[in-house]
């Protein structure tokens, strides 16, 4: 039947009996079932980036995997981003403005001698070091900078936040501003031939680091001007530095009076003018406490506003009673003092106190991730309140924000304000309450990386909080956070954050005894030691993970570690070490004590060979020779690498001589050829010292020399190169056929490890051997056995033709498969 025009539909009739409405019936029952398929569908992200010249897969579900880059999928060169590209994408990274009323926007007051020092100096291409305590405006005036220097350089102003970032992280974040170049992670050789050629005005705040870390980024960036912002306490640039200092100081009292006024928009009265002037001796004017003093005058005002004209809107339904402002001084109850100077100096508590109640609560998830605040987005599921968005806007109005690269931090000082009024007692449930959350939304498949990264620094704050495991579950909570942000971190190509969730991670997961996760952690951090060049530590994170996923029985895990430890075996030009080797023999071990046969030998089979051949592949390593030694030079460096080495190379030659007896027992259980009859010739025969690698050398006897009788009654006079014969395909192999009149001792040798030739049949039955295949073998006499005490005079009766299997005892071939038959001597 035609899906399209099916029969029945065509006379209004349906087969379910539904009529003409059953088309539209089932397609209206079709989108949900298809929406109801896809919700129970969680897809995991799985992401490729580029790290120099590797691919990596980030699977946040196995453990991402590493592997050099295959020809034809490397990612296309960096391309310059277009002035119309940079200004999107800085006016996309600035912080979201907060919700409610619009603040009253600041004159810059007093830095115009600054401001004009500043840009003469970065016009000049050099780069100046902007120093002032925590609240002297200096982010201000790097917005004012970054406007007048906007047409200096070829790449424009790069704005950039050094917030809890390192000279790598800056330099990265300074070649992601001005090319594009999606997944690519340049390596470090790399990164500084691209950044060298950039010439722009970077400013950048909150700079936490000097000394040779700010020298080695100032080299790799010689066309660049800097403008760095710095508090006192941060480390000073190197003695021998071209940078030019700049320090800021507070305002003067009649600009902090000015400012004041700004922010209450309106002229102050006597009383609040002499207040503004002992403030201004208390905090040596610095512009932050004016804003907060500000805020503190705006809600007296308020406070003496009859709240009977603001019932009907419920502006006052909800706040706390303040009883400091003793409402009870005038008749009309409305009159609020002014704060004291104590209280104008560290005004975050008073300021707090008279927020909404979303408000306070967003201060005590803050003050829990270490003044980090969340993103206006995530506090109405943290508060649980519909409209706690409107929050940030307040804390914003009230001068307790400042801004961090593209989100909020509590301004300077807040923090230590609020804990001491008590906002950090419920801290550790705060932060596990983050927790939660965000590692719900960090794993959410819907949730892009960079979404992710723009909130690292929160989410590593509640991981912080919750390691040291002092409350029940927080460590739990911290590995399960980690576990879900740390992809999300390596995806958007953040990798300090990666490696600190990856750090805090493991550390958890070590507390909370969760091995599993563990393993999991140090994997990654191998493979983010690997991406970024440092071996050694590579080396010891991934042999870390394998053992523990090795005595886990997690198969694809260690699978994925030895893989990842043989590219860093690989990329250092070395055999694999340490654990691994240990982790090999114990495997091979185990391994050759599965596949032994009764008399303590490997079996002859397929899947004994394919696990040989695995834990070979597993142990072997590339070793380059020595540059203009040639072969022979190469071999006597590898030989001479040290103890460790030349362990790695003998448990290679003995899984490889394993391999080959494999080998060499199934050619001779195969079946033979029907056009020759099993006949195989060989030109050279074994020497005697092949018995030290593992196969033992021919030994004719007398049942070999020519004109003799084999056991089996046949002829074994050498053809052209001399032959013998030994059983076929179908047929059976013994090492000793004795006939009637042997006994055990006609040969005169005293019981050892090697294969018997004494005339003792086989145990069990096998079927009778039929025109058996010769192998061709040298005439002459054999040589005498070192071991032998008897008489030389004394002649065997008979001697059975000798096995060159590798193995030794008997081997039976029938249709079900090889078996192994054990020879008793």
């Amino acid at each position: 039947m035609d899906p399209t025009h099916r029969g029945p539909e065509v006379f209004g009739q349906d087969m379910d009996g539904y009529g003409e409405d059953s088309g539209r019936r089932r397609q209206s029952r079709e989108p949900l079932i298809a929406d109801f398929g896809q919700q129970s569908l969680q897809q995991a992200r799985i992401v490729q980036l580029f790290p120099g010249d590797f691919l990596l897969t980030v699977n946040p579900v196995d453990g991402s995997e590493v592997e050099l880059c295959p020809p034809g999928e490397q990612p296309a060169a960096p391309a310059r981003r277009a002035a119309a590209e940079r200004t999107d994408r800085e006016r996309a990274a600035a912080p979201p403005v907060p919700p409610g009323p619009p603040a009253p926007q600041l004159p810059l007051l007093e830095r115009t001698q600054e401001r004009e020092r500043l840009v003469r100096l970065l016009a000049r291409g050099r780069s100046v070091r902007l120093t002032g305590p925590a609240g002297s405006g200096r982010t201000s005036l790097l917005n004012a900078v970054a406007t007048d220097c906007a047409d200096l350089a070829p790449d424009g102003v790069i704005r950039l936040s050094g917030h809890k970032r390192t000279a790598t992280d800056l330099l990265y974040g300074l070649f992601e501003a001005v090319f594009d170049a999606p997944l690519l992670r340049p390596d470090r050789a790399e990164l500084l031939e691209k950044v060298k050629g950039i010439g722009a005005v970077v400013v950048l705040d909150d700079l936490e680091f000097g000394g040779a870390p700010l020298e080695e980024l100032l080299d790799a960036t010689p066309e660049c001007a800097f403008l760095f912002a710095a508090t006192p306490d941060v480390a000073a640039p190197g003695a021998d530095s071209h940078l030019e200092e700049v320090f800021l100081a507070g305002l003067d009292r009649s600009a902090s009076v000015e400012l004041l006024e700004h922010v209450v928009e309106r002229s102050l009265t006597e009383e609040e003018a002499n207040w503004a002037g002992d403030l201004w001796f208390e905090s040596e004017g610095l512009p932050l406490r004016f804003v907060q003093a500000g805020a503190l005058l705006r809600q007296r005002d308020m406070l003496r506003t009859d709240p009977a004209a603001y019932d009907e809107f419920g502006y006052f339904d909800g706040r706390p009673v303040d009883d400091s402002f003793g409402q009870d001084t005038d008749d009309a109850g409305h009159d609020a003092p002014l704060p004291s100077l104590g209280e104008g100096a560290a005004p975050a508590a008073l300021l707090a106190s008279r927020l909404s109640g979303p408000a306070r609560d967003t201060l005590h998830f803050a003050v829990a991730l270490g003044g980090e605040v969340p993103h206006q987005a995530h506090l109405p599921a943290l508060v649980g309140d519909t409209h706690a968005d409107a929050a940030l806007g307040e804390l914003a109005g009230c001068g307790l924000l400042s801004p961090a690269g593209s989100r909020y931090r509590l301004a300077a000082g807040v923090v230590a304000q609020l804990e001491a009024a008590g906002y950090g007692e419920d801290a550790a449930d705060r932060a596990r309450t983050a927790a939660q959350h965000y590692a719900w939304w960090a794993g959410h498949p819907s949730v892009v990386a960079a979404r992710v990264v723009a909130e690292a620094d929160a989410i590593v704050a509640a991981m912080a909080r919750l390691v040291p495991g002092d409350g029940a579950g927080q460590a739990s909570a911290a590995v399960l956070l980690a576990r879900s942000a740390a992809p999300a971190f390596a995806a958007g190509l953040h990798w300090s954050g990666w490696e600190k969730a990856l750090r805090l991670g493991q550390e958890a997961s070590r507390i909370s005894g969760e091995v599993a996760e563990e393993a999991y952690f140090h994997h990654e951090l191998g493979v983010l030691a690997l991406c970024t060049g440092n071996l050694d530590r590579a080396r010891a994170e991934l042999e870390a993970s394998i053992g523990m996923r090795g005595a886990l029985a997690d198969k694809s895990g260690a699978v994925a570690g030895r893989r990842a430890l043989a590219l860093v075996a690989d990329r250092s030009g070395g055999p694999v070490l340490g654990g691994l080797v240990a982790a090999g023999e114990n495997m091979a071990a185990s391994r050759h004590e599965d596949s032994v046969s009764p008399v303590g030998l490997p079996v002859a089979g397929p899947t004994a060979a394919r696990r040989t051949s695995e834990d070979a592949t597993a142990l072997i390593s590339r070793i380059a020779p020595a540059a203009g030694s040639g072969a022979s030079g190469g071999r006597k460096a590898a030989l001479l690498g040290g103890a460790r080495r030349n362990l790695v190379a003998a448990g290679a030659g003995v899984l490889l001589a394993g391999v080959l007896g494999t080998v060499v027992t199934l050619g001779m259980t195969s079946s033979s050829d029907a056009r020759d009859g099993g006949t195989v010739t060989t030109e050279q025969p074994a020497d005697e010292d092949d018995t030290e690698n593992g196969f033992p050398a021919d030994e004719p006897t007398d049942a070999t020399a020519p004109g003799k009788a084999s056991p089996s009654g046949k002829s074994s006079a050498p053809g052209p190169s001399g032959s013998r014969t030994v059983p076929g395909a179908g047929e059976t192999q013994s090492t000793g056929q004795a006939g009637p009149g042997d006994s055990p001792s006609s040969t005169g040798r005293p019981p050892t490890g090697r294969p018997s030739t004494s005339g003792t049949p086989t145990t069990g039955t096998s079927p009778t051997p039929s025109k058996p295949p010769t192998i061709s073998s040298p005439p002459g006499p054999s040589e005498p056995d070192p071991t032998d005490t008897s008489d030389p005079t004394d002649t065997p009766t008979t001697s059975p033709a000798t096995s060159d299997s590798a193995s030794g005892p008997s081997t039976t071939a029938s249709a079900s498969g090889t078996t192994v038959e054990p020879t008793v001597a």
